[in-house]
């Protein structure tokens, strides 16, 4: 993190607890709209096999888009880690520093650019 300002760390810390913030909202509401839908099935509101199959379709879109979520969370909460041990913007495959525009868009970033 020496290549780093304490300005530009502070930004990106800012920029990973709003990340996680959104991405806490995203899970939550997911995880309603999933509670809400499934209930409608339970319920009988599918009326045909095209109408199921759309419902499975749009359950498994919930799903993936849920996953995501978590695992973007997961990865957040990690740089979150390499940041309170000092490591965070250091390049895990050649030990270099990760620029401040490569973390600026993509705050979890493990890797350097090259």
């Amino acid at each position: 993190m020496k290549h780093l300002k304490q300005s530009q760390i502070a930004h990106l810390k800012r920029a990973l607890e709003q990340r996680e913030r959104e991405l806490r909202v995203e899970i939550r509401a997911l995880l309603l709209q999933s509670d809400v839908e499934h209930h409608r099935d339970l319920a009988g509101m599918v009326g045909d096999v095209g109408d199921e199959s759309v419902a499975n379709l749009l359950a498994d879109l919930d799903a993936a888009f849920l996953d995501r979520h978590v695992r973007d969370l997961r990865d957040v909460e990690s740089a979150r880690q390499r940041l309170a041990a000092g490591t965070y913007g250091v390049c895990a495959r050649c030990g270099q520093g990760i620029g401040y525009e490569r973390l600026t868009v993509y705050p979890t970033a493990l890797r350097c650019f090259a």
